[in-house]
């Protein structure tokens, strides 16, 4: 008996069953079970998967077949990750998947997503460059974007219930799609160990591979921007990880003994060239990854406050992007006013941290974007950088912006262009505040 939203199980009186009317249960087909489980969980007729190829997803996708019951659509992202990603293709057509979507999404993630968090100077808790959080909401936006091509009613990722990946994804989604479904296989199914997750796929006949038999050392996620690596034998945040870990970046010890000295040009914030040669933002983010990794540059070992509370260790390897934060804060400090600089440093801590939650699409990001643009109208010019075991030291900088006056700064005759007994008059009104506390608390004591 169906209840209504108003009445109470008390009230409602058991019937007496005779013994003769109980019958055997007849045999189901995996069909109807299917079925009954979809209607459980809300009828689906195709969703549209984040999907990798490796076999998290593959289980995921199998996972989503039989319990929803439903027609699964892949979208595998090309963000410079450094995989080939036309096996993905053949896993899962031989899975029975019809629509199949592999885009190289490379230039687009660079110039519209890690660009504009660039020109802010974006930093989480002041260390990390949000290689990972700034992929998602390109992710999550795709596969809307398929979603509505192919009339998707359910969109569904591989990230577990206890990151921050989750967060970003859905977000994302119900921001560019309100009425959206969201299938999140973790929060769900009860493959909560690597031995279930075996057993499944092989019950499956999906392949695994002997490097994912036992418990990996740790988990990756690669794009252009970066390579991260969290879990297992990270997990100790005073154990130092193991150098062969590392795949973008040589040790600092193990860099080259002489400097490489570069030259990085910007227009209006936006870095687009390096020693003259102008290239596009995926293919300079690229150069700038060689750079980095030949000279040990980029990586960083911290613990962050993730948002759904927790605290994470976390290794990362940002090459090119670390070089690319530096010269660009180079470049504003002789194109941007004092108080543009200091404006843009208390607002990058929220903004870097509305960009770590997950939240690219809120208004308030896109306010912030707004104001940070604005800052840049003058950000060009070339900043010279020389990359040395692990460093990044700026020795110069030019703009044709420049508010940088070498006469005015001199120490030498400056043509009466600053009057140094102005200096005074600025030092006791700058004082007059403290002057009034100390001389009335005084009295006090």
């Amino acid at each position: 008996m169906a209840l209504s939203a108003f009445q109470s199980k008390a009230a409602v009186r058991p019937q007496k069953i005779s013994p003769k009317a109980v019958v055997a249960p007849a045999k189901v087909s995996s069909k109807v079970r299917c079925s009954v489980k979809a209607q459980a969980k809300g009828k689906v007729n195709k969703v549209v998967l984040a999907y990798s190829g490796g076999l998290d997803t593959s289980i995921i996708l199998k996972w989503l077949q039989d319990e929803y019951n439903c027609e699964v659509v892949t979208f595998t992202a090309d963000l410079g990750q450094g995989e080939e990603l036309e096996p993905a293709r053949a896993k899962a057509e031989k899975m029975g998947v019809k629509s199949i979507f592999i885009d190289d999404l490379r230039e687009e993630f660079v110039r519209d997503y890690v660009f504009p968090m660039f020109r802010a100077n974006a930093l989480y808790e002041g260390t990390y460059l949000l290689g990972t959080s700034i992929a998602r909401p390109l992710i999550a936006k795709r596969q809307i974007e398929i979603a509505k091509q192919v009339g998707a009613d359910a969109v569904s990722h591989g990230a577990t219930g206890k990151g921050n990946d989750q967060v970003r994804f859905e977000v994302g989604y119900y921001s560019l799609k309100p009425d959206i479904k969201v299938i999140a296989p973790w929060r769900e199914w009860d493959l909560l160990s690597r031995t279930k997750l075996i057993e499944y796929a092989e019950k499956n006949k999906i392949p695994v591979p002997q490097s994912k038999r036992g418990e990996p050392p740790f988990s990756m996620d690669a794009n252009l921007l970066h390579i991260s690596y969290e879990g297992n034998a990270l997990e100790d945040p005073y154990v130092a990880p193991d150098e062969s870990m590392f795949t973008r970046s040589v040790s600092p010890e193990n860099a080259p003994d002489a400097p490489t000295t570069i030259e990085i040009e910007f227009e209006k914030g936006n870095p687009v060239a390096i020693d003259g040669v102008k290239l596009s933002p995926a293919a300079l983010l690229t150069k700038l990854n060689e750079y980095g990794g030949k000279n040990g540059i980029g990586r960083v070992d911290l613990v962050e406050s993730r948002f759904v509370g927790m605290k994470s260790r976390g290794v990362y390897e940002t090459p090119g992007g670390t070089i690319l934060a530096v010269a660009h804060r180079a470049i504003e400090s002789i194109t941007l006013d004092r108080e543009e600089i200091h404006m843009k440093d208390d607002m990058t801590p929220r903004y870097a941290k509305l960009v770590y939650n997950g939240f690219w699409f809120s208004p308030e990001r896109i306010a912030l974007q707004s104001l940070v643009d604005k800052t840049q109208e003058f950000c060009t010019g070339a900043v010279k950088v020389k990359l040395y075991k692990g460093n990044v030291t700026v020795l110069g900088r030019k703009s044709p912006y420049s508010l940088y006056d070498k006469v005015i700064a001199s120490f030498e005759d400056d043509k009466g262009l600053y009057n140094q007994a102005d200096a005074g008059g600025f030092i006791k009104l700058q004082a007059l505040r403290l002057r009034t506390l100390g001389i009335n608390r005084h009295k006090l004591l």
